[in-house]
């Protein structure tokens, strides 16, 4: 065989080889889409439960009213034979959301979810946000869809009061700790802050906190947030958050795992809420209280004056079974600096505490709940930022609005580059 015989024969054996391997990736590609495939039926199957009801919102969303005795709470082995407990047993002494949710509005114009101008969920279910395939596949991992990031621990700042966050998170807040906090209260302005990118996030809430600060860190958390990532869109949508490990391998936001037991037929978490606050026009908010029921131990939400959603299950936590060691009530945000300057992201209304009421967004009627189930105002607030010229806080004390505070910011500006 002549040498140009065997070059002809090497370049056919190597066409052959290459198309092969083509073969094969394009086979092992179809064939890991087939199996994502089957993981996002199978995660779909297990999240949307079969509804008796669905409701199509305005904004998109398909919320399902789903029997309550079959939520995803009770996906949980240890809820298998559980009794829902259909009320709390206590609601906290001195409990007084003022006679308005919303500042200078008619109570026919409080805040709503779009989902209720076309239907209502009837008794005995629960609105369920429906899981789209998309969401799904915008996650990170579909293990990992609905759950937050897992969050790495600096050294622990003595004055800081979160003492877990994660490079890019941003906060402006107040706090209390030192003490044994049994709940907490507030009444939080509603604003749709603009987001740089889709895998940061804006939100305005309340944190319980317990534990070593570590990787036993126990959290329940409610508010508001724009999270495109999470929701797929920029709307302002109600949420919980719940973890018993430092958001490791437990809890998730709202229905989105098992954990959270829902009792009330009207508010879906992670539903949006409407109408919202404009610059220097009409100012929204919403009440939240989470509190710890004395005799079964429970920790319950409710939303407004009137709608106690549901609770978490004390058992679900190590530190929180007793109480809380620490409160916190304001603005985070992720910072990704992902053009290596600081993000255009939002918190709040997205103007900085100086521009005071319908230019900043607010905090009012701050309190926690004691160890004789009594709501009252904190002592010794403290409040805490990473880069005040990016986002900042401000306290303040009157007879009206309580314990109260301006915050937010406006992320990247000549100060905050």
């Amino acid at each position: 065989m002549d040498a140009k015989m065997m070059q002809k024969g090497l370049y056919y054996c190597f066409m052959l080889l290459l198309i092969m391997m083509m073969n094969l990736c394009v086979a092992s590609r179809r064939l890991n889409m087939e199996f994502q495939n089957l993981e996002v039926k199978k995660q779909l199957s297990k999240l949307n439960k079969t509804p008796l009801k669905s409701i199509k919102s305005p904004d998109g969303d398909i919320i399902d009213c789903v029997h309550m005795s079959r939520q995803p709470a009770f996906d949980h082995p240890l809820l298998k034979n559980h009794t829902i407990q259909v009320r709390p047993t206590y609601h906290p002494e001195g409990l007084n959301f003022g006679a308005a949710e919303v500042s200078n509005l008619k109570d026919d114009t409080k805040p709503v979810q779009l989902w209720q101008l076309n239907g209502r969920c009837p008794e005995g279910t629960i609105p369920i946000k429906r899981t789209k395939e998309e969401d799904l596949l915008r996650a990170s991992s579909i293990e990992r869809f609905g759950k937050k990031n897992h969050r790495s621990f600096p050294q622990p700042r003595s004055a800081a009061p979160d003492l877990i966050t994660q490079t890019g998170h941003q906060h402006a807040i107040a706090y209390v700790e030192g003490g044994n906090y049994y709940g907490a209260k507030a009444t939080i302005n509603v604003w749709e802050p603009q987001i740089q990118q889709p895998n940061e996030f804006s939100l305005s809430q309340i944190w319980l906190l317990a534990g070593s600060f570590n990787s036993d860190l126990n959290s329940i958390e409610a508010g508001w947030q724009v999270s495109p990532d999470l929701y797929g869109d920029n709307n302002t949508r109600l949420f919980t958050y719940w973890t018993s490990d430092a958001y490791q391998a437990t809890g998730c936001y709202n229905l989105l795992c098992s954990g959270f037991i829902q009792i009330n037929n009207e508010i879906a978490l992670g539903a949006s809420i409407s109408p919202l606050s404009a610059y220097h026009g009409s100012q929204y908010d919403i009440s939240i209280l989470v509190w710890k029921d004395p005799k079964e131990g429970n920790w319950w939400m409710q939303f407004g004056n009137n709608y106690v959603l549901g609770y978490w299950p004390a058992f679900l936590f190590s530190y929180l079974v007793d109480s809380a060691s620490m409160v916190e009530w304001g603005g985070e945000v992720v910072n990704l600096e992902s053009d290596g300057l600081h993000t255009t992201t939002q918190m709040g209304s997205g103007h900085f505490p100086e521009e005071r009421f319908a230019g900043a967004s607010y905090f009012k009627n701050i309190q926690v709940v004691d160890g004789t189930n009594n709501l009252r105002p904190p002592s010794d607030l403290g409040i805490y930022t990473e880069q005040s010229n990016c986002y900042d806080l401000q306290l303040g004390n009157d007879g009206d609005w309580g314990n109260y505070f301006y915050y937010g910011g406006p992320g990247r500006n000549s100060n905050c580059p």
